[in-house]
């Protein structure tokens, strides 16, 4: 059979037109790649106070043993155990009988010597006119004046010793010498005391203020000096003083703050370390003296200090780095050197400046160059852990 070619034409057409559609349909759409989304935070700067931690032991701000200066029985104890003294508070009484006779012997052995002084310096008034006259040879007058200087001695020793029977008299009321809490007394009432028996009668403690002995490295040392910050000294130059607080046994932290006044101008051998001592107050006797306690004490004010989240830092290889956001959304990695931790933040020395975009979430798959979507912290999308997209996604 012969076919016409007029049909078969069309019939082609539509053939090669149907095919070119079912290959036009069946084709696979083309991947749309979307940026993953990062979250990002701002490279701020602040003041950063930088602390260290030591372990400190509570002085009391005076301590005082109280001693029999002389001996005797001990008579009376005037205070309460414990209790609270003022300064020149009678504590004991030490039997006076005998050192109250020595000094009424003292006194009156004065009055004697006195009345010798004047009859000597009288007879000496006699004979100096006579010795003028010739009336008395130079040998009266020697005895005399002779006379009368010994006598003026003999007054001069018996107000030394009246002086020393007194002050051996007034040492058996025994005092407080400081205004502090007494202690326990070490001995019983009818003990023999004295300088050359029991001479420790009881302590005396002025702990409302007290201080903090604690022990700094020779390195806190040596970077204390590059920081310019002299431990112990007061610096005008400075708006802020070395301070310190302590946290108690329970862990709480004591409210009120102390200043170091002192350090040690040397390196203990042995152990490396200094002593640095503060002061504190402790007006309601929570500290006690001898007490073991966490010191934490302000060694450095870095002002204006470049800080970053520590979440934004990755750690490889020893080598510090971080993605930044740059302003046209592709990232950039930045190796930074890091300065102490504070809080969730890391002081930056440098790497980065202030106002550059760090990525804080969604860098663990990027690379350098490639192009994100970026979210700031303060984005409502922030909760929405299913916005940080860390691969792409497809349409």
């Amino acid at each position: 059979m012969k076919l016409n070619k007029k049909v078969l034409i069309p019939t082609a057409a539509v053939i090669v037109a149907a095919v070119v559609l079912s290959v036009i349909l069946l084709r696979p759409e083309k991947e749309v790649v979307t940026p993953p989304t990062v979250m990002v935070e701002p490279v701020t700067t602040q003041d950063v106070e930088i602390y260290g931690e030591y372990v400190g032991r509570i002085r009391a701000q005076q301590f005082v043993e109280v001693r029999a200066r002389v001996e005797g029985y001990l008579e009376k104890m005037l205070f309460d155990e414990g209790t609270y003294v003022p300064k020149n508070r009678i504590l004991f009484i030490i039997d006076p009988r005998i050192y109250k006779a020595k000094a009424d012997k003292a006194a009156a052995q004065l009055k004697k010597d006195e009345a010798l002084a004047l009859k000597a310096k009288r007879d000496l008034d006699r004979i100096r006119p006579l010795y003028e006259q010739n009336a008395a040879s130079q040998l009266d007058l020697d005895n005399a004046v002779a006379t009368y200087e010994s006598a003026t001695a003999a007054v001069s020793m018996s107000k030394a010793d009246l002086m020393q029977a007194e002050m051996e008299l007034s040492y058996t009321t025994v005092r407080s010498p400081i205004s502090g809490h007494v202690s326990e007394r070490h001995v019983d009432l009818g003990t023999l005391v004295g300088p050359g028996a029991q001479s420790l009668l009881a302590t005396v403690v002025k702990s409302d203020t007290v201080l903090v002995d604690f022990s700094m490295t020779a390195l806190d040392y040596l970077r204390s000096k590059e920081r310019n910050v002299n431990l112990g000294h007061k610096d005008t130059t400075r708006s802020w003083d070395p301070y310190i607080t302590v946290t108690l046994a329970d862990n709480s932290v004591y409210p009120e703050r102390g200043l170091v006044d002192f350090a040690e101008p040397q390196v203990d051998p042995k152990t490396g370390t200094f002593s640095v001592r503060a002061e504190l107050p402790n007006p309601d006797q929570v500290l006690l003296p001898g007490q073991f306690t966490k010191v934490k004490l302000l060694l450095d004010v870095r002002e204006d200090a470049i800080v970053v989240p520590r979440k934004a830092i990755t750690i490889d290889n020893g080598s510090a780095y971080v993605y930044v956001a740059l302003p046209n959304n592709k990232t950039d990695v930045r190796p930074i050197e890091l300065g102490p931790e504070i809080g969730n933040n890391v002081v930056v020395e440098r790497g980065v400046v202030t106002g550059e975009r760090v990525i804080v979430e969604g860098f663990h798959k990027l690379m350098p160059g490639m192009e994100v979507t970026v979210v700031d912290k303060d984005d409502p999308m922030f909760n929405k852990p299913d916005s940080l997209a860390e691969t792409p996604q497809v349409e």
